[in-house]
Formats: structure tokens, sequence, C-alpha cells
């Protein structure tokens, strides 16, 4: 797409409480999501405001004063599959670790929903920062930060090395002769390499869309290039329009030396709108969600996301610097940095995280909030935007039906879908098959 025929993308990030943290305590809000109708009416609101993508994240540790949606959650390829059959057109995306999985079950997962599907699935790549993980995969310590992404580039060659395994046209399915299979277009992977040896081929057709789309969401140095060589589409985690301006650019530029254009990737921050008919109106709704918010709950938050502990700090003291640690890098550095800048408290810090969990919050009118959009989008910041409602139903169908609409009316959104994979949503081919020579395929 040519860059004056640019469109904002849209994905919706799905916790089933709500982003925020106090979002369930809301009226008309759900507050159990463990229920397949209660994500089929989010599927069907996302669809309904024409959105790319439908999200699921994941995590491998419950503690029990975290977020809500974060203490019972569906395993999200499960859910993301259930969902391929009440919906249409939005693409489905899903978490799954690098660190506590194997490629050949990930290849096959991801393949499997595409063609449930027809060509909408994504995979969000992580390595898993929590090190309690470990101890839920007979492991006594996590891998090292350097180590994990190390094992994800692997990892994520392995995977699409296993969807390139088949060509299309593979299954002939002739009655006449009695031929299944042209075995020329299929073959063994035979990789061998420092985290894993796979045989392959899987055992699946290549997939609708070729390759499911991948997400990453990294922002350390290694996540980045792991992104600038890998992903289709990029969650970033941004607080100002100028550190947004510079990252962007700066992700952006990192892909020319693996052969990819800028337009091949989508960088979409997070964002949680509170929307209001009126500017006042909105802050009362953010008022009243930071109400139900207390220390206890909030400085786990802040934990959570900014990666190391902070509960023995005064509470209107300043944010302390983070130490050595193996976790998440991206949530640490942008709002330890943030932080440091404005001057925050610790409960300044803890009152943002709890809103959003350390992502950008804006409040107003559907016409403020497409203002600041659109400036973000224009202004070389972002490629569209993930959208976090507070609690759903409620706060998501006030963006799908007040702010959509005005980002439609300034030509930035979509009217409805062009396509019907994932991939044409963003404006992406589908990958080919690698090409093989006649001797290759004897």
């Amino acid at each position: 797409m040519a860059a004056a025929d640019r469109e904002i993308h849209l994905g919706v990030f799905v916790l089933g409480t709500g982003n925020h943290s106090a979002g369930w305590r809301y009226d008309g809000a759900f507050a159990s999501h463990m229920e397949l109708p209660v994500m089929q009416e989010i599927a069907r609101i996302a669809e309904r405001g024409k959105f790319d993508l439908l999200f699921i994240s994941d995590a491998m540790v419950m503690d029990p004063t975290d977020h809500p949606s974060f203490l019972c959650r569906f395993e999200p390829t499960t859910l993301i599959a259930a969902l391929s059959a009440c919906t249409t057109r939005i693409g489905l995306g899903a978490t799954v670790s690098t660190s506590f999985s194997e490629p050949f079950n990930v290849a096959r997962i991801f393949g499997s929903i595409d063609h449930l599907s027809g060509g909408r699935a994504a995979w969000n790549v992580v390595t898993s920062s929590n090190p309690k993980a470990a101890l839920n995969f007979n492991l006594d310590e996590h891998l090292d930060h350097e180590l994990r992404y190390a094992r994800a580039e692997e990892f994520v060659d392995v995977v699409r090395g296993l969807w390139d395994c088949w060509e299309d046209g593979a299954i002939v399915a002739d009655k006449a002769t009695g031929r299944f299979i042209d075995a020329a277009k299929v073959r063994p992977l035979d990789h061998k390499g420092r985290f894993f040896k796979v045989k392959g081929p899987v055992n699946m057709a290549r997939c609708p869309q070729g390759h499911p789309v991948i997400i990453q969401a990294g922002g350390s140095p290694p996540g980045l290039e792991l992104a600038a060589r890998t992903a289709d589409v990029v969650f970033s985690v941004v607080q100002e329009l100028e550190p947004a301006k510079a990252a962007y650019a700066d992700l952006k530029g990192r892909m020319a030396k693996f052969g990819r254009r800028p337009e091949e990737l989508a960088v979409l921050p997070g964002v949680m709108p509170i929307v209001g008919r009126s500017d006042a109106e909105a802050r009362e709704t953010l008022a009243k969600l930071q109400s139900w918010i207390t220390p206890t709950n909030a400085t786990t938050l802040v934990a959570s996301r900014i990666g190391y502990d902070v509960s023995g700090h005064p509470l209107d003291g300043p944010v302390p610097p983070p130490p050595p640690f193996q976790g998440s890098r991206t949530f640490t550095s942008v709002l330890y940095e943030m932080a440091r800048r404005e001057n925050m408290t610790l409960r300044d810090l803890y009152n943002l995280t709890a809103a959003a969990r350390g992502h950008w919050v804006i409040c107003g009118t559907p016409a403020r909030i497409a203002d600041t959009l659109e400036e973000w989008f224009t202004g070389g910041a972002a490629d569209g935007f993930n959208i976090l409602p507070p609690y759903f139903p409620g706060a998501f169908a006030d963006f799908v039906d007040l702010v959509v609409p005005e980002l439609q009316r300034r030509g930035l959104f979509r009217r409805d879908y062009r396509g019907t994979t994932l991939r044409d949503h963003f404006g992406l081919a589908r990958v080919p098959a690698p090409r093989r020579n006649a001797a290759a395929r004897a």
C-alpha cells in the first residue's frame, strides 16, 4: 500500500475482565470471563468494528495478587481456534512462548488454526520474562535474557522452515489414479542447530497464508533484531510521542539489512482509550476506575511490569532504579525512564500501571481520541494501535461505535474488509513456498 493510501490498523488486546485491573467492577462489565459466550461477544464487537486482529496473551505463572485476568485464563490457542468458528474476517492472534514449547508443536498448532480460520492466524512470539515460570516446566531457573533470545531466533526459523516443507498443490487426491500426494512437493527440514534438532516435515499441508502472521513485542536490542528480521506486526510500549517516533524509526531502520522493506512490518503501540461523550465524562470514568485501586494490588502490578520488587520503598518517594535482572526489559526501560524524567513518585507509577499495565492511556471525547491517534499515525510513530479496553463489553463497544466512525470519516480506517486473510488486512503478500530446482525435488 502506498504511503498516501495508508490506513490505521487496529488490534484489540483481550483480557476478559478488562485491561484495567479494576475494570471488572464497572457497571455492566464482564466479571467472569472463563465462558465462551463472553469471548464470542468480544469477538463480534471487534469484527463489527472491522478490526484487523483480536489478540489473546498468555503467561505461565499465577500470582493470587495479580491482575484478575491473569489469575485464571483460557489457553490462548484453544480459545482462538474456538473463536474462528464464530467469526469470518477478523485475525486471531495468540501468545506461545519459545522458552517452554517445541517448534514442531507450535508449527502444527498455528498451521491448524490458519487452516481452520481460512487464513486468519497469528503467533505472538515471546520468550517469557517471569523467572518463576521455569518452575512449572521441570526447571530450577529460567534461561538468561541473551540465551532466551538466541533460542527464540532459532525457534522461529525452525517453525517457518516447517511451514515451508510443503509446497502448494502437494495434495493431489486423484481418485481415478489413487494418487493422494505429490511427494516431490514435500521435503524434510533436517534442521540441526544449537538448541533444536528437527527432522520434519510437519504433517500438514501448506497454510492458507503461506505462513501465519508473526507478532513480536520485545524492546531489548535482541528483541528488536528478532522483530526486524521475522515479525509482521510489533506491539510496542510507548508513553510519549517523540520517544515513540524515535523507536519507530529505529525498528524500521533495522529491516534493510535483512532484505525487508519498512511497509512489511506494522508497529502497533498499546493504548487504553477512556471514551466519554464529553471530556468530563471520560475523566469521571477514569477516576472511578482508579478509585478501586489499592496500594497492595497496584504495587504487585508495578513489580510485574517494571520487572523488580518495589514493595519496600515509600509510595510517595522516587521510583527506585532497576537492579541487574533477567526479566523483560521493555517495560523497565520505558517506565523507569519516564518516571525519572517526570519526577514521578512510586504512587504515580502504580496509578499508571494499574490503569493500563504500563501502556499509554488517552482520555476524552471520540474526536479528541481520534485527534491523538491521527497525530501519532501521520507523525511517524505508529502504523496503528493495539486497543486495550479498560473493561468489556461496554468500553470496547464505545470505542467501536464512537471512535471508529470518527476515524472512518477522516479516511484513516477501513469501512469494510477488503480481503479474507489477516495478511490481506495488513497489506501483506501471502508467503510463497521456497523455490526448489528439479534436482532438489528429486
